[in-house]
């Protein structure tokens, strides 16, 4: 049985016959009755609908029912907001904040096509929907029926999808500013920048508020994420149209941009201008690469098992294969990650890091070691041939614990499943 229960009165109005709001009465009565061992939210959809329409010589319901149906109602929550778009997502809020994922929208059987459109693109697959016909005469007595509709076509589809992304351009920042933390090393011919939490528009705590990926595992749809990427491209100055990202295997794998694109990759290189590249992080190392003499770049994602593999010196062969870098030329800057301080692996994984270099664990004889990802990554570059002074692993922001820092990073150690995740990119500019 469903935990939230939408009921969808939109466009719908009451004629003024007596048996309206009775029959009304009874359809709210049923539902409530019938969801009430379970739901934790009752919602109606577009409420100020809700009233009595003269129509010849009834121009008055029934008081006593009247009286009743507004008693019934205020069991539910009203939502009627200026656009479809953001009633839906006013009720969305509501369904995280209670922190429901299994919804029944009970609607009239014309309008399926059209709400359907909107919570496809609303939520995500974390979310289970079930479709239930409302089970009202709609012709000779209670309701006025508006022009059919089942199905959606490409037209009406882009407006739904215009509607949403105008109704999410409108919404302000949470959390403060849109913040973008830039290193000295990295020289201007490129743009690059490692983001912070704040400035977007992600309400789920653990993903506020500028939480840049979505998954079928958290709360925030692809449209907040395009929306949070929008307001980040419009500060730094890349262009969104031509971002990629990783598609983290937590292996060493890397895409060289412009071949074929791997099923799954840790890093992208790329000597094209204008093309934004990006890895993701969440306690795990977002790595940016840049070569200003040969003008190209490079991205890694480095978690542990990644940072073990090589992650970042296959980054950088890659750099040297595709465009002739030379590996004394090529910068690194490490972004945030989690600090030997919270992150602790079982003895046995923890070994090959203390065969790398005892100085990356502490605590080595405890059954779960704290290691320190970022100083093996820096002992991997600097075997590889990366100048000791071209890898930035400490600074005054970047440097920071995530996990230690809940008002600057995501974490997934801090947070759990449901955590967000911010990002290292770059691009050579135009």
């Amino acid at each position: 049985m469903a935990e939230a229960v939408l009921i969808d009165l939109s466009g719908l109005k009451l004629n003024s016959q007596k048996n309206c709001p009775l029959t009304l009465l009874k359809t709210l009565n049923a539902v409530r009755c019938h969801h009430a061992a379970k739901a934790k939210f009752l919602c109606i959809l577009g409420c100020s609908n809700i009233k009595c329409e003269e129509d010849g010589a009834h121009d008055n319901c029934d008081l006593e029912t009247s009286s009743e149906l507004a008693t019934v109602l205020r069991e539910f929550e009203m939502v009627s907001s200026s656009s479809m778009a953001a009633s839906l997502y006013t009720i969305k809020q509501r369904i995280d904040e209670k922190d429901l994922t299994s919804i029944k929208v009970i609607l009239p059987a014309h309008r399926k096509a059209f709400v359907k459109a909107f919570i496809d693109h609303l939520f995500t697959d974390l979310y289970t929907f079930e479709f239930e016909d409302l089970q009202m005469p709609l012709r000779g007595g209670l309701l006025k029926q508006p022009t059919e509709m089942n199905m959606i076509t490409a037209q009406e589809l882009e407006e739904i999808q215009n509607e949403i992304e105008t109704y999410l351009r409108s919404l302000p920042a949470l959390k403060g500013e849109l913040t973008v933390i830039t290193s000295s090393l990295i020289p201007d011919i490129f743009i690059h920048g490692f983001t912070t939490r704040t400035g977007g528009i992600s309400y789920v705590p653990t993903l506020s508020s500028f939480n840049l990926f979505s998954s079928s595992k958290r709360r925030d749809p692809k449209v907040v994420i395009q929306e949070n990427l929008r307001r980040l491209a419009n500060v730094a100055g890349f262009n969104a149209e031509k971002f990629y990202r990783i598609k983290t295997d937590h292996a060493s794998d890397i895409w060289i941009w412009g071949r074929k694109e791997p099923e799954s990759y840790d890093g992208i290189t790329t000597n094209q201008k204008g093309v934004t590249i990006a890895a993701l992080g969440a306690d795990c190392i977002p790595i940016v690469f840049a070569d200003p003499v040969k003008k190209a770049c490079g991205v890694a994602h480095a978690g542990w098992k990644g940072t073990l593999l090589g992650v970042a010196m296959a980054t950088v062969n890659a750099m040297i294969t595709e465009y002739g870098c030379s590996v004394e030329d090529i910068v690194v800057v490490l972004g945030p990650s989690i600090g030997p301080c919270c992150f602790t692996l079982p003895r046995e994984s923890a070994k090959a890091f203390h065969n790398l270099d005892p100085k990356c664990v502490r605590l080595f004889d405890s059954p779960n070691p704290n290691v320190d990802i970022r100083k093996a990554t820096r002992i991997l570059l600097e075997q590889g041939g990366v100048l000791p002074q071209n890898i930035q692993d400490q600074h005054r922001d970047l440097s920071l614990c995530t996990s230690c820092h809940p008002d600057k990073f995501f974490s997934h150690v801090r947070d759990g499943l449901n955590f967000g995740t911010q990002m290292g990119f770059i691009s050579v500019r135009e």
